[in-house]
């Protein structure tokens, strides 16, 4: 899975930044936010922004995402919601790092997605495509956070970030028994787009 991985990453990485900025001007249209959104939820939330533009939403259009309205979040809305911190031991260099971030279901209730329902599921997508299905009770369940954050610096673009869905596998009994390449199969880095309810 990681070689995949790599190699869909490589294959997007000269369109990233420019379809990253296109498919994130929420000023553009209408969402209200002050920053580029890069994060943009669809399905059961709140919209705070139009249908998908085939033209500017480039990237969204390749990964073949449709939608009729959408909520998006900036950074400042993001790092605005309650921030939560953890230290897994991380597969690329097998040390332990600092996260911080939102937790998903947070950032879901934000986009106005219904928090009851633990059977609905949920679609974590990344820059490079990697998609992760998971539920929204899985979600709550793992502790899944939106890192904007590692090591107390923003995550960047061209390495884990700018957002990184993620768990702090090392205190989670059945990840923390397997080894650590397959500890985060279920945390898309580059994360920029979620699903909700399909």
């Amino acid at each position: 899975m990681n070689s995949k991985r790599h190699f869909l990453s490589t294959s997007v990485a000269a369109g990233t930044a420019a379809a990253l900025s296109a498919c994130a001007s929420p000023t553009a249209r209408g969402s209200g936010a002050a920053g580029p959104a890069l994060l943009t939820l669809t399905g059961a939330v709140r919209p705070n922004r139009g249908p998908l533009d085939k033209a500017l939403d480039q990237m969204m259009a390749k990964q073949q995402i449709t939608f009729e309205r959408a909520h998006a979040l900036d950074f400042a809305a993001l790092t605005a919601l309650p921030a939560h911190d953890m230290r897994p031991t991380l597969e690329y260099d097998a040390r332990p790092h600092r996260l911080r971030g939102p937790l998903l279901t947070d950032v879901l209730a934000a986009a106005g997605s219904p928090p009851q329902d633990a059977a609905l599921p949920l679609a974590l997508r990344a820059i490079d495509g990697y998609t992760v299905p998971i539920t929204l009770g899985e979600a709550r369940r793992l502790g899944l956070i939106v890192a904007t954050h590692l090591d107390g610096a923003p995550i960047p673009l061209g390495g884990l970030g700018p957002l990184w869905a993620v768990l702090d596998a090392d205190r989670i009994p059945e990840l923390a028994a397997k080894p650590l390449p397959e500890r985060f199969a279920q945390c898309p880095w580059g994360l920029y787009h979620v699903a909700v309810g399909v």
